[in-house]
């Protein structure tokens, strides 16, 4: 288990801040070309962002899940792309740190993430399941030493472009759907053969295209843990704050890009209220709403982590769902007001009002993972767990 240090809010908000100014910079043409953000990725990698989580004694910072939270925010309001690039390393890598040090092999992997900076990319996704990371056509073959998997992921995100690949499969040809492991491949252990292009409305940087992957790597490099545990006690939280802070990010950007518009219009009419200003108050509000049901999501994910049962429980399941589904409609929401008080500036591309972009990529929220499954989950949970009522838990 990864044991945080104190790592100065200053240093890392000012290093997260230059790779923002570069992702800001960039962030349209990456939308308008569907392209990897290369220039904002570098920029992750020389400021060592990648490797914060990975704990001290291993070459990282220790960072907590709240400050990798806030550079997910930050890097929302930049780009969307970079920020979910950064939020999906950071789930996968938070799954190494969690359950990782009982093995040589992850342990040593940490090392290199850190010292190298390697990105980490996904493949959970498979053609016949779709969406459901919790079940996997696919198994992984076991001859000695040596591990082989095929899958036909028809989304690995930002495939091309990951330094190392996180895969998960049957546990072996006999075992049930669920029954699942997941296997860390390096780059120079897999191939890729294209099958889907991501040609999306939005969320177009991450460059998460579908592939054939075939790998061939040492049996040492599965985890040890069955995968149903690594998703209850690391993949459920991570991927619902981390996801629900860069929606944050993306719909603080476009408030705030409303709230230049409405004081522009008051310094063109001294002493008349603009139209949009209530609407802005509205939005604020809204906003503080999205903040809110993150930082409560962020605080009860550091208290449940003490006690592994509790991360497998109904209640904590219940919790984390509805960090999600709050967070991904919400943002619409807010969104939709930020163009509203923009108007015609906000719907047009190429204005310091534009918010088509936002609006676009917080529509991929409600998809990941889709949010009829997770309410079809917590729906069955709650016929048998008594919803939590207290103000304070």
């Amino acid at each position: 288990m990864n044991v945080s240090v104190a790592l100065p809010e200053t240093a890392l908000a000012a290093r997260t801040a230059r790779v923002a100014v570069i992702a800001a910079k960039h962030a349209d043409d990456v939308d308008h070309a569907g392209r990897f953000p290369k220039e904002a990725v570098d920029a992750l990698k020389a400021e060592r962002l990648l490797g914060i989580q990975i704990p001290v004694h291993l070459g990282g910072e220790g960072a907590s899940l709240e400050q990798i939270a806030e550079v997910c925010s930050t890097l929302g309001q930049a780009c969307s792309a970079v920020a979910m690039i950064f939020a999906m390393h950071q789930i996968k890598a938070s799954s190494l740190v969690e359950h990782g040090e009982e093995s040589e092999w992850h342990t040593q992997f940490m090392r290199r993430i850190a010292a190298e900076q390697l990105l980490l990319g996904s493949a959970t996704t498979e053609g016949g399941i779709g969406g459901n990371l919790r079940n996997s056509i696919c198994a992984i073959e076991r001859e000695g030493t040596i591990c082989r998997l095929q899958k036909d992921a028809t989304v690995i995100s930002y495939g091309s472009d990951a330094d190392a690949i996180l895969v998960t499969s049957r546990a072996h040809a006999d075992a049930s759907s669920s029954d699942q492991v997941m296997t860390v491949f390096l780059k120079d252990q897999y191939s890729l053969e294209k099958t889907h292009v991501w040609d999306t409305l939005g969320m177009r940087g991450t460059c998460s295209d579908g592939f054939l992957f075939k790998a061939e790597a040492p049996a040492v490099q599965i985890f040890a843990k069955p995968f149903a545990e690594i998703a209850a006690q690391s993949m459920l939280a991570t991927s619902h704050l981390l996801w629900s802070a860069v929606w944050h990010g993306i719909a603080a950007d476009a408030v705030m890009r409303a709230q230049s518009f409405v004081r522009a219009a008051a310094r063109r009419s001294p002493g008349i209220v603009p139209p949009g200003a209530i609407r802005l108050a509205e939005v604020s509000s809204k906003l503080q709403t999205v903040r809110s049901n993150v930082i409560a999501g962020l605080r009860a994910y550091a208290e449940t982590k003490k006690d592994p049962d509790a991360l497998m429980s109904m209640g904590f399941a219940v919790t984390m769902n509805n960090v999600k589904i709050c967070s991904s409609e919400t943002i619409l929401d807010i969104i939709n007001h930020a163009l509203l008080i923009c108007g015609i500036m906000g719907y047009k591309n190429g204005t310091p009002y534009s918010v088509g972009r936002h609006l676009r990529d917080a529509h991929s929220a409600q998809l990941m993972i889709s949010n009829d499954r997770i309410l079809g989950n917590t729906a069955n949970l709650l016929l048998v767990h008594k919803q939590d009522t207290s103000l304070l838990g």
